[in-house]
């Protein structure tokens, strides 16, 4: 996308963001409360239907441009994840949904009449090792029957449709370990309390994250997205432009951190001098945007080869971890560089650098991120 265009999309997101600031989400976070103001808002903008065909609704842009609005809104101190699953979920619908399952929901969640925000795929027994999920869904006549476990489901509360990943033959009884998983696409309105249960996970920072409970869960055999037995290839390219989106949102919150320190260590005095005049400041707030910068240039190559329909594994797990990598080694220059007021509330400082955090850990950790570049890319024994 031109140059231009995305200067286009940058201004219209701060115009939005701009009636967010940083009291909005102060208030939030002390009382781990769903922003929900800010998830209408941006969908009214349009901006979570990014990535939906003008046909249904959506403004049809590529990947490119939904990276500069997720990296846009963290730059600007807000905090996408509250709404960031509806696009990288996305990419699995119009892939592979059927042409009923996206002209009946696909104008709904352009208008934001319904939210595509739950995920559900990690499993407490198998974390990232998706292939050993348990989630079972039986067939039975025109429904299929589902019972097991999600964890980190994030949004699950707040959202009226889920991307459900769950077995439908046993692991021992396909041919390949890859088959045998299945993609739906469940009405959350139908079944919480109705073979659904879902409980809030309180953690460090205020995600929004759930474990969800299957039990006797009854869906229409029209909720599987393509084929049955193939939910895990599916699901693949959902998890390249997750990576990619979610990388890009740490280039937003490493620029953020690297404004923060910067602007504060051109006011602060002491010793009647400007701390941002000592190189022992002024140094590591440099290493950091030079760090940014290049992880900046690699989120943007892995989203125009995903957006070309190349195969963006590689870009995708490497834009990841070095932008995540970026973001957290600014996280922690700023509160070195404001020192105390770091770690007060009211400089917002804090609240980012919690959020920040989770980002080396998920949605993949590092280590697995550096797993999949030997095998993948160096050719190296696979080690797990």
């Amino acid at each position: 996308m031109a140059s231009e265009d995305l200067d286009d999309i940058r201004r219209a997101v701060r115009a939005v963001c701009s009636d967010f600031p940083g009291e909005y989400w102060r208030e939030k976070d002390r009382e781990r409360a769903y922003p929900g103001e800010f998830v209408d808002a941006i969908t009214q903008a349009g901006f979570l239907a990014a990535l939906i065909p003008e046909e249904y609704g959506g403004s049809g842009l590529r990947l490119d441009a939904a990276s500069v609005i997720m990296e846009e809104i963290q730059a600007l101190g807000c905090n996408g994840a509250a709404a960031h699953a509806q696009m990288y979920v996305m990419n699995t619908l119009l892939r592979y949904g059927s042409e009923d399952q996206k002209t009946a929901y696909l104008p709904a969640i352009a208008t934001g009449e319904l939210r595509l925000q739950a995920f559900g795929v990690s499993e407490p027994t198998s974390g990232t090792d998706t292939l050993s999920l348990r989630t079972f869904a039986r067939r039975d006549g025109d429904d299929y029957v589902v019972n097991g476990q999600k964890i980190w489901t994030s949004r699950a509360e707040h959202s009226d449709l889920m991307v459900l990943l769950a077995r439908t033959t046993p692991r021992e009884e396909v041919a390949k370990k890859t088959e045998g998983l299945s993609l739906f696409l469940v009405d959350m309105r139908k079944v919480v309390g109705n073979g659904m249960t879902i409980k809030p996970i309180r953690t460090m920072m205020n995600h929004s994250t759930t474990e969800v409970f299957f039990d006797d869960m009854r869906i229409p055999a029209s909720a599987l997205i393509g084929d049955e037995g193939q939910g895990f290839r599916y699901i693949l390219s959902g998890m390249n432009a997750e990576r990619i989106l979610i990388a890009a949102e740490c280039i937003g919150d490493a620029k953020w951190f690297i404004e923060k320190a910067s602007d504060y260590a051109k006011e602060r005095q002491v010793f009647s001098r400007p701390i941002g005049q000592n190189q022992g400041v002024q140094f590591p707030i440099a290493r950091c945007y030079a760090q940014m910068r290049a992880a900046e240039l690699m989120v943007h190559h892995a989203a125009q080869v995903y957006d070309q329909g190349g195969n963006a594994g590689a870009e995708a797990n490497m834009a990841k971890m070095l932008a995540s990598e970026a973001s957290w080694a600014a996280a922690d220059m700023c509160v070195q560089t404001l020192g105390g007021f770091g770690f007060a509330e009211e400089y917002d400082v804090e609240r980012k650098f919690r959020e920040a955090r989770l980002y080396t850990v998920a949605p993949i950790s590092t280590n697995l991120i550096l797993s999949y570049v030997a095998e993948h890319v160096l050719g190296l024994p696979r080690s797990y």
